[in-house]
């Protein structure tokens, strides 16, 4: 079938809308019509050759849509289904088998490599072949084909248009504090960076009883959205320049936790330092391969500080998706303020307007 899909092909250029080729469906697969999709800053990261993905490539991992065919095979969805897809992992390793997808032994293959297993590519335009499969899904396209393995189903009264962006970077921010660093009430949390994955931390943090919780960025109106979406401290290291002074003003001792979200190793250290003693900090920042940091090892020996690095939330997205989609009917988790809207047409709008900051999150809109 033809359709339309924003194409990289090559670093730091504009994607080129451009009509493709989709195959059929294999028997496992999954064909979803796109009604929108979450632009992330992996997808940026990824045009741009962080990580050396093929191109020609259609990026795109946020998509929510309607299930317009399936394979023989596929059991847990059917044609109609509203669904959004999230990242892919290989179903059998160790990792997948102890129900921890985020650390899927081949992720990256799973998810950057630009083809399905067998080395193909469901997507092509005139003979040239155009990657596609990325994080199992290529979702800046009007159609996409995924499987079982990344697709969740959700309710049909949730609105569609607004669950692209729970696939990664809100499932990302808001499954760092729930699932991996998983704080008592009345504990303290200090965020590092407020774009999509920071402010997510914040809403989870305050739907889970968190009573000191504090956000670092540069940008002062993100600082006044993150007061309104649950901060209770802000700090702009521009005007406030001793940041872990500060935290420690605000809490005596210390966070009991950090979130780093900005990849910046001199960030990273602030928020190891800014630890209470047996503080806990988790980073999600995508730093360039090969990034490295510079850590005070008696301070965290001596402090029972502890680091760890932390995937898509350590989520299992069939479980934790539908749980944020409840924690937002109910008013606890307005992850809808993030959003700004473009048509799929000024896709390149919506990614230099979040580069610039000037949105937080940008989600396109593909015709109807």
């Amino acid at each position: 079938m033809q359709i339309t899909a924003a194409v990289v092909r090559a670093a730091h250029t504009p994607m080129s809308l451009e009509t493709l080729h989709l195959e059929e469906v294999r028997e496992h697969e999954i064909l979803v019509r796109l009604v929108a999709t979450g632009v992330c800053h992996t997808d940026l990261a990824m045009r741009d050759q962080a990580f050396p993905v093929p191109q020609p490539i259609v990026l795109g991992h946020e998509g929510a849509g309607v299930v317009e065919r399936v394979g023989r095979m596929v059991v847990n969805v059917q044609v109609g289904d509203h669904v959004v897809m999230s990242f892919n992992s290989c179903g059998h390793c160790p990792s997948c088998n102890e129900h921890e997808p985020t650390y899927c032994h081949d992720f990256f293959g799973s998810n950057f490599a630009g083809v399905r297993a067998d080395g193909t590519s469901p997507l092509s335009k005139d003979k040239e072949r155009i990657h596609g499969n990325f994080f199992g899904q290529s979702s800046f396209a009007t159609y996409s084909i995924c499987t079982e393995r990344n697709i969740v189903k959700v309710p049909r009264e949730a609105p569609l248009e607004l669950l692209g962006p729970l696939a990664c970077g809100i499932q990302t921010g808001a499954g760092a504090v729930i699932n991996a660093l998983k704080p008592h009430m009345g504990q303290s949390l200090a965020v590092f960076g407020s774009g999509s994955v920071g402010m997510s931390a914040l809403m989870a943090a305050r739907a889970i009883g968190l009573t000191t919780i504090i956000a670092v960025d540069l940008v002062k109106e993100r600082l006044e959205l993150a007061r309104t979406l649950g901060a209770t401290h802000v700090i702009n290291p521009s005007t406030t320049p001793d940041t872990v002074a500060e935290i420690k003003k605000i809490t005596g001792q210390g966070v009991n936790f950090s979130f780093e979200t900005t990849g910046a190793p001199k960030v990273l250290r602030q928020a190891v330092e800014a630890l209470a003693p047996r503080g806990a900090c988790g980073f999600v920042g995508a730093a360039p391969m090969g990034t490295e940091v510079s850590l005070d090892v008696m301070d965290i020996m001596t402090q029972g500080k502890k680091l760890r690095g932390i995937v898509e939330g350590d989520s299992i997205p069939e479980v934790f998706i539908p749980q944020l989609i409840e924690l937002h009917r109910q008013g606890r988790f307005p992850f809808d303020k993030l959003l700004t809207f473009y048509p799929f047409e000024r896709i390149n709008d919506a990614i230099n307007d979040s580069e610039s900051g000037k949105v937080v999150k940008p989600v396109v809109r593909m015709p109807s």
